[in-house]
């Protein structure tokens, strides 16, 4: 199919999504549904306009697959006011490390004893199962940074969280059957797969959102910025946690989503903070 094809295509679900997204909320299904129904209709089943094979383009697809990821576990953050130090972080901690561990664990097991695994596969069936996904969770999330629903924060922060965390359990499965060096007695994956890259990352996204946040501010309170540069801002945010946090060997889902929350939860806090300056001068 020609780049022209492509864009039209992508053109046109992009614009049907935008001029129909009042009418898709009042439905009973997810704009999740709504693509895979587009590409359905769209591909060999039906029209046939594209054939998309996973194999053969699977650079592409995990480069696509990725960016929707880290963007949505951004926007994700962003919702979410609460520092990470708040208690309201415990049931969401929980279920994104005790739940997780456990779906992972029972999972293998059913993938040893039913399905004939390795132990390594199995973990690693486990791993890719077990964590739900913040894209199409979306209906479920957070509102908005003024929604103080303790059951919507505890499914926007476990879903934030638990593509982080089930990395270390992804890192197991593969060690297990060969593919990545877990060291002695696990002593590698405990220290570097565990802790240093959780840490790391949640600590790279967390001083590169208030990083950014101090110096939104500054900026604002001088009068130099402009509200019109904010989705620089985010991509650019997103891109840097999450491009450094992978040269530290940290885990770059969890530095986007600690970079969204440490970040103005929207553009209404910059805009306060522009007025305050300008009642002062």
């Amino acid at each position: 199919m020609s780049n022209a094809t492509w864009f039209l295509i992508i053109g046109a679900v992009l614009l049907f999504m935008a001029l129909t997204a009042a009418r898709i909320k009042s439905l009973p299904l997810s704009t999740a549904i709504v693509y895979l129904g587009v590409g359905v209709v769209l591909g060999p089943s039906f029209a046939n306009l594209f054939h998309f094979n996973p194999v053969e383009h699977s650079a592409l697809l995990e480069i696509i697959t990725e960016v929707a990821v880290i963007v949505s576990l951004f926007a994700a953050g962003l919702k979410l006011a609460a520092p990470m130090g708040a208690r309201i972080w415990w049931v969401p901690f929980r279920l994104a490390t005790v739940s997780m561990v456990t779906t992972v664990g029972l999972t293998a097991l059913v993938g040893v004893v039913l399905l004939d695994l390795p132990l390594g596969a199995a973990v690693l069936l486990g791993a890719i199962l077990a964590p739900t996904d913040p894209v199409l969770a979306t209906d479920v999330q957070i509102r908005d940074s003024g929604d103080d629903d303790r059951l919507r924060f505890a499914l926007t922060g476990e879903a934030g969280l638990n593509d982080g965390t089930a990395f270390p359990m992804v890192m197991l499965g593969l060690g297990l059957l060969g593919i990545h060096e877990v060291g002695d007695h696990f002593s590698r994956w405990w220290l570097v797969d565990v802790l240093w890259a959780s840490a790391s990352g949640l600590g790279v996204g967390a001083a590169l959102g208030a990083g950014t946040a101090w110096v939104t501010r500054r900026l604002v309170a001088r009068g130099i910025y402009s509200e019109f540069t904010e989705d620089f801002l985010g991509l650019g945010l997103i891109a840097l946690s999450y491009g450094l946090s992978i040269l530290l060997l940290g885990y770059g889902f969890l530095a986007v989503f600690a970079a969204g929350i440490r970040v103005p939860p929207d553009g209404n806090a910059i805009r306060r903070d522009r007025r305050k300056a300008e009642r002062t001068r």
